[in-house]
């Protein structure tokens, strides 16, 4: 057998693995020896980029201790060591979830990765340790568009190269990460998985497969399912690099570790005479100029190219995206996001800021449209690389400090910003099934968005059938579209567009409730709100909408102020809801 001395070894070609090893270099470590059972590690340009020492094929048989060192038995090898990382995991399924799958997606929703080819499918996985993450990252380096659930886990606590995969994923918009969600259920539609989240915030969202990497669920000591004996004389220097494993799993005097803080404990119990890694400046008020670029560069992935106002407070931008295209459906919602480093235009003082300056704030937006080109025809989304987007200024109140519009509000054409990857949404024209149907929006302020976006979707594909986009604002002045839409009505018999001014003296103060209680679509525009041939889209403010409680007895509750959904559903309209299909569309997250 092969004889050598090493400072430390590193059992796995994880990317906890790796990031341990290059920590450990980076730090002074000279003999630092990475042993990988298998032929290949999670990411291989990593070996060359920092010439890591590796040994392929070198399972880990035995590690005992021997004059004051650890021996350790791997393949041909022989070594001795200071001290033992192991970052492989046992291999087992997930711990089950705790809701219900259905049993005719068993060959959709897997406890286990599925040894199928995923390549080009959507493909959620649910997790929120170094697995979770690693395994999503392997799943987009194949080709599957990843939505990664994190579920509120520590950042701090993925090893370091995770979390820089992670961010350049978002980055490339090659994978979306789902930072604070985990989903409470999951149904079937169309013979494939319908995820749904207990938080109003995250949509429900469909896929081809979805994942789930919640941890094994180890029912023996988990070293013994790796294949490695140790000895108790060596249990104190021996660690576990894996956050799913209890304490309780674990030969005693192991000691489990979470990838991220792992090079901070080993350095300091076993090579304290090796410098403490250089603090990131704990807050803002530490952070220098060249830190946020560095931020920007890290995180930002698309460019302003268009910041226009209507007036100070209410904006339209378009956004291009350094990767990915821009294929979406009308209605549709993608993400924006700035960091927290980044300056105010109010004033205001953000809570916690000092945990949470170095992050990003990340806000659904609906993706609105021009409605005319600039040769003048109807605008085609599929010509365009950018995303339009309406927003409005939020003022900070006593209950609330807006996070995002407020440094949105700084920016100008050509500043860079964070473009969620994954454009997503169920709020899209696909009830509207014959051409002579009837379809009506209901809006209040930039909740027209999505409805700029569907109208020209109907007029494009030659709608026939009566269109009525209304929309309720506080002064003229907040109609960012309006010439637009009176071009469209002036070019289109079928279409209509009917503003509700509700702050203005000189008009009578209607509200979107009036609008159906009187009827005043027919009497306007020979609208008449008829189910049997209406289908309306809702969009804006909760209480203009409305939305009912459902009780498991089928009992409907009303909220205290009369929503539009109350008086639709008393002229004889469904609520469009899961599993119940109806007449009536609401978007739920704007």
């Amino acid at each position: 057998m092969e004889q050598a001395h090493v400072d430390l070894i590193v059992v796995g070609g994880t990317l906890a693995g790796l990031s341990l090893a290059i920590q450990a270099r980076e730090a002074g470590v000279e003999r630092v020896l990475l042993l990988e059972p298998g032929e290949e590690v999670a990411a291989s340009e990593i070996v060359g980029q920092h010439a890591l020492s590796i040994e392929y094929r070198a399972p880990v048989r035995r590690i005992s201790g021997t004059g004051g060192a650890l021996r350790v038995e791997a393949g041909r090898l022989d070594l001795t060591t200071t001290a033992v990382a192991i970052t492989n995991r046992p291999q087992g399924d997930s711990v089950p979830p705790p809701f219900a799958i259905p049993t005719n997606l068993t060959d959709r929703v897997h406890l286990s990765p599925p040894d199928i080819d995923l390549f080009g499918a959507d493909v959620m996985v649910v997790g929120a340790d170094e697995d979770s993450a690693e395994y999503a990252w392997r799943l987009a380096g194949k080709g599957a568009g990843v939505v990664l659930t994190l579920g509120g886990a520590d950042l701090g606590s993925l090893s370091r190269l995770a979390r820089r995969h992670l961010l350049r994923l978002e980055a490339e918009r090659r994978a979306t990460i789902l930072w604070n969600s985990q989903p409470d259920g999951i149904g079937e539609v169309d013979g494939f998985p319908m995820v749904y989240f207990a938080d109003r915030r995250t949509p429900d969202l469909q896929f081809d497969h979805v994942v789930f990497r919640l941890g094994s669920d180890h029912r023996i000591d988990a070293l013994n399912a790796l294949g490695i004996e140790i000895e108790a004389s060596a249990q104190e220097a021996v660690y576990l690099l894996d956050p799913s494993v209890s304490a309780e799993t674990v030969s005693s005097g192991v000691t489990p570790l979470l990838p991220g803080r792992a090079w901070d404990h080993v350095r300091a119990k076993h090579f304290p005479d090796l410098p403490a890694p250089a603090l990131r400046p704990r807050s803002w008020r530490q952070a220098d100029r060249a830190q946020f670029e560095e931020l920007r560069g890290t995180h930002y992935n698309a460019t302003i190219t268009v910041f226009e106002r209507s007036h100070s407070d209410l904006w339209l931008l378009r956004i291009k995206p350094d990767h990915g295209d821009t294929h979406h459906l009308a209605g549709q919602y993608a993400s924006l996001g700035l960091g927290y480093w980044e300056p105010r235009a109010d004033g205001a003082r953000d809570p916690g800021l000092e945990r949470s300056w170095d992050k990003l704030i990340r806000r659904s937006y609906s993706i609105s449209s021009p409605l005319l080109d600039e040769r003048g025809y109807l605008f085609d989304p599929c010509r365009s690389p950018e995303l339009e987007f309406y927003v409005v200024l939020v003022p900070p109140s006593a209950e609330r400090i807006p996070a995002l519009t407020p440094r949105l509000a700084l920016k100008r054409p050509g500043d860079r910003v964070y473009l969620g990857p994954k454009v997503a949404g169920r709020y899209t024209l696909a009830p509207v099934e014959s051409p002579y149907q009837q379809v009506v929006f209901l809006a209040t302020g930039t909740g027209e968005a999505p409805h700029n976006a569907m109208a020209v979707e109907l007029l494009r594909k030659g709608h026939q059938g009566p269109i009525v986009s209304v929309v309720s604002v506080g002064f003229q002045s907040d109609l960012g579209y309006l010439d637009g839409h009176r071009e469209l009505e002036g070019r289109f018999a079928n279409y209509h567009y009917l503003t509700l001014v509700t702050r203005d003296p000189d008009q009578p103060k209607l509200y979107i409730q009036d609008i159906i209680r009187h009827d005043l679509l027919g009497e306007r525009f020979g609208a008449s709100l008829d189910p049997g041939q209406t289908d309306i889209y809702m969009c804006g403010n909760p209480l203009m909408i409305g939305l009912p409680e459902w009780g498991d007895d089928g009992q409907v509750a009303f909220p205290e102020v009369t929503g539009a959904c109350q008086l639709l559903m008393e002229r004889g309209f469904k609520i469009d809801r899961r599993a119940f299909p109806g007449n009536v569309h609401y978007e739920e997250y704007w």
